[in-house]
């Protein structure tokens, strides 16, 4: 699960440099030009900064990825300040005036619309700030697709009611503006749905034809060009089995078979979790070990203020034990247990401060140092770092 590298750097740390972030980018490289291989040439991937924003993780997929999606102001201001030259795709819901205007003065290529009024505003704000240029935009649309293509998601954001995206009727609604001259150089060029996240290659591929069947009713019915459809991302990774990948050779060959005759057609995809999930581990390690009513609790360096995936997701995070590289320097014995599960906790103050429930450990002993796997993404940039005001983690690209 450690590659060997990886694993020689965590033992080489100081106690003091953990809790450690470890990033693989050599590894990451490699993977989105797998990903890239895999796909066909009319599909776009771009990456979905929101999962992991770290300059060395943008600058280590710059080349391999089409582009980059942001969410925010801020998330726009750090991607071009990391790559000025980059492809940026804008979405997420509530826009305020001030993020449309840095998009719009930055030349953002596409903008993704998710409201009737977000639409009026961009084309208000346009004409001020983009009076000589195109503007071309993208509309979040909740495709309908009955629920049970969607069932195994792990998250929804389409499908039933949902604060994303424009209701079906209100982006027709939107096509008619768009068609008029009141939208001035605001162009539509296609339609945004991402639907789902944890979905599988096949359900994938599904999901991507309805949204493009739909996208073509929707266009001959205005009688208008819609060249780009946008399916999102969301593609599944099983946290169960580290060694387990996203089927994306199936994906391309279905996404090959929606694009086949339709010569008018692109299509984009915008992966985040399964491009750099695989590429980070959090290192720390054991600070006490303990039993309560029969129980056994291992007390790691760190908590889920730095890692916050496993209390977010509700589930176990992987991970390996690597015994203590330092000689014991206290004269009583080493703690250690060779109980059969132990549930691996961090230092907050908080119950739910939990990396793993009851997993199953051969031996485990203070000052042993534990590898948490799938770091890579929604991780410390998601977590509340100073809660308790611990140190921050170190950070460690390899």
């Amino acid at each position: 699960m450690i590659p060997p590298h990886i694993r020689a750097r965590v033992t080489d740390l100081d106690p003091e440099a953990l809790p450690a972030y470890l990033y693989d980018r050599a590894g990451l490289r490699a993977h989105a030009a797998a990903v890239r291989a895999a796909l066909p040439e009319r599909v776009e991937v771009h990456y979905a900064a929101k999962a992991n924003p770290a300059p060395e993780i943008l600058t280590a997929l710059d080349g391999s990825v089409s582009g980059f999606e942001v969410s925010s102001g801020g998330e726009l201001a750090h991607v071009l300040a990391v790559l000025p030259g980059a492809r940026i795709a804008f979405g997420g819901p509530g826009k305020t005036e001030t993020e449309l205007i840095a998009a719009l003065r930055a030349g953002v290529r596409r903008i993704h619309v998710e409201s009737r009024a977000e639409l009026h505003r961009l084309i208000a704000l346009a004409a001020r700030h983009a009076p000589d240029r195109d503007v071309d935009v993208l509309l979040r649309v909740d495709v309908p697709l009955g629920g049970e293509l969607l069932r195994g998601a792990a998250l929804t954001m389409g499908g039933d009611p949902s604060p994303f995206g424009l209701d079906p009727d209100e982006a027709e609604q939107c096509l008619h503006l768009l068609r008029g001259p009141d939208a001035g150089r605001v162009r539509v060029r296609g339609i945004h749905a991402h639907l789902a996240s944890g979905l599988d290659a096949d359900t994938q591929v599904a999901v991507a034809a309805r949204i493009v069947d739909w996208t073509r009713t929707v266009a001959d019915r205005h009688r208008i060009a819609l060249s780009e459809v946008n399916v999102g991302g969301g593609m599944a990774v099983d946290y169960t089995d580290p060694t387990a990948r996203f089927d994306w050779s199936r994906l391309g060959a279905g996404l090959a078979d929606i694009l086949a005759g339709r010569a008018d057609l692109s299509l984009r995809i915008e992966p985040g979790r399964a491009l750099t999930a695989y590429c980070g581990w959090y290192a720390t390690e054991v600070l006490d070990l303990k039993r309560s009513h029969g129980a056994a609790f291992a007390v790691l360096r760190g908590g889920t203020h730095h890692l916050r995936t496993p209390a977010a997701k509700g589930h176990d995070q992987p991970f390996a034990v690597l015994p203590s590289p330092h000689p014991w320097p206290h004269p009583w014995p080493r703690p250690q247990t060779t109980a059969a599960e132990v549930t691996l906790v961090g230092q907050l103050c908080t119950p739910k401060d939990v990396f793993a429930r009851r997993r199953p450990v051969a031996r485990l002993a203070v000052g042993d140092r534990v590898v948490f796997a799938m770091a890579g993404a929604y991780a410390w940039n998601i977590s509340h770092h100073d809660f308790l005001m611990h140190p921050h983690p170190t950070f460690h690209h390899v």
